[in-house]
């Protein structure tokens, strides 16, 4: 598994799908909103100019949106994964 560093964060994209009346499944535009993602690693978080650690406001496991184009994506044990800023997590999803 990778292991980010610093303020980074490990997310794998959930596949959102939108139906019409009629039952047939349309794929979303993807840059259109929000990406939701389930958070499986985070890292140790950010550094103030004084050195001191500043404790990441996610944890793993947790549902977030992202920004649209945050991030960038990787491929670790065929599972399509994507690096991102804590910045980047508009929202936690409860």
């Amino acid at each position: 598994m990778l292991k980010p560093l610093g303020d980074r964060v490990i997310v794998k994209v959930m596949e959102e799908k939108e139906e019409t009346v009629g039952g047939l499944v349309l794929a979303t535009k993807s840059q259109d909103k929000p990406k939701r993602a389930e958070i499986l690693a985070v890292g140790q978080g950010p550094r103030t100019i004084n050195g001191d650690l500043v404790t990441p406001s996610v944890t793993v496991g947790q549902v977030v949106l992202l920004e649209p184009l945050a991030g960038i994506e990787v491929k670790e044990d065929e599972q399509d994964l994507v690096i991102i800023r804590e910045a980047d997590i508009l929202a936690i999803v409860e």
